[in-house]
Order: C-alpha cells, then sequence, then structure tokens
C-alpha cells in the first residue's frame, strides 16, 4: 500500500496553521469565516495572529476550520467513510482528486445552512439555538452521505452542524446548554 503518496496529496500537507487562516481570510474575509464556521475568533476583534492563537489551543476548531478549507477552499469532493472519520490532516486523497477553485460562498447562503441546521435541530429534538459553532463533534458530523444529510446541500456549503454528538465530545456542553435555557 503506497499511502506516502497519497497522504502527500493531501492539500494540508506542509500547509502551516497560520498560512493556512491567512489564505481563507484572504478568499473569503472574517465576516464570511464567521457566518459558515460560527467561531468567535473570525468576529470578535479578528486577526491572523489571535485567530492562529485560539486555533493552535482549540483542537476541534481547528479541525473545523481544516475542513472548511479542504472541501470548500480546496473544493476537493466528499471524504469515504473511512476518510471521514480521520482528522482532516490525516485523511488520504485519492491520487485522481486534485484541489479545485475556492467555493464562491455569500452571507445568504451563510444564512440559509444555518437556517437548515436550525430546523433540522429542531426535528431531532436538540432545541434551537447556535450549536453548529461548539464541541469537537461541530466538525463535519454526518453518517450517511445521502442528498438529506450530505454534508452539502443545495448551496454546495460545508454543513458544520454537530447534529447532537457536542454532549458526548464536549465536556462543557452541558452546562452551555443550561445558560442557554
Amino acid at each position: 500500500m503506497n499511502t506516502e503518496i497519497n497522504y502527500k496529496n493531501n492539500p494540508l500537507n506542509g500547509v502551516g496553521l497560520k498560512k493556512l487562516v491567512t489564505e481563507i481570510v484572504g478568499q473569503y474575509g472574517y465576516e464570511i469565516l464567521y457566518a459558515y464556521l460560527n467561531l468567535n475568533c473570525f468576529k470578535a476583534n479578528p486577526s491572523i495572529d489571535s485567530s492562529v492563537k485560539f486555533l493552535k489551543k482549540t483542537t476541534w476548531a481547528r479541525e473545523k476550520v481544516e475542513v472548511f478549507y479542504l472541501y470548500e477552499y480546496k473544493n476537493l469532493p466528499n471524504p469515504s467513510s473511512e476518510q471521514f472519520a480521520l482528522s482532516p490532516r490525516d485523511r488520504i486523497i485519492p491520487d485522481g482528486q486534485t484541489p479545485g477553485e475556492p467555493a464562491e460562498l455569500s452571507l445568504e447562503d451563510a444564512a440559509r445552512l444555518n437556517a437548515r441546521r436550525e430546523k433540522k435541530s429542531a426535528e431531532r429534538g436538540m432545541g434551537g439555538g447556535r450549536r453548529s459553532g461548539s464541541g469537537k463533534g461541530a466538525v463535519y458530523q454526518a453518517d450517511d452521505h445521502s442528498n438529506e444529510d450530505s454534508a452539502y446541500g443545495e448551496s454546495g456549503a460545508v454543513d458544520v452542524s454537530n447534529d447532537g454528538i457536542e454532549d458526548e465530545l464536549d465536556p462543557w456542553a452541558k452546562s452551555r446548554n443550561r445558560k442557554k435555557r
């Protein structure tokens, strides 16, 4: 098995976090990044250095940004179920898949995506609220890759909602949920 060659095909290989954040901020800006990723490091007094500092300390947020980088900025197709279970830096990108042009994103698409997440969350009995940016499970969760639960919806945007996984993976989730009620 020639996994080293495939691993080198991963667009994250050799890309530092500062360079990654600089590229996506340069392409999309802080406002769109906050709208899609729902991370305060892109809203409250944003800068490259402060965002990198936060992302280095927060694994779930860093993985969320790396998923965004792979599937929105580099425009790669959805990963297989096996690759989906791995962290973004450990994923093996098949040799035939090459990065494409960055996806065209807008605040309107982000609003529609967030409304879909809210509706999906409410339908599953998870209540409303901003659940998409919390917990390690917030990174690209979908068990099957069918159109309905696919990570890519009508807008073509990555669904980074956690679909209720938050309580299992984030020890502070229950505390945050109590505060919301």
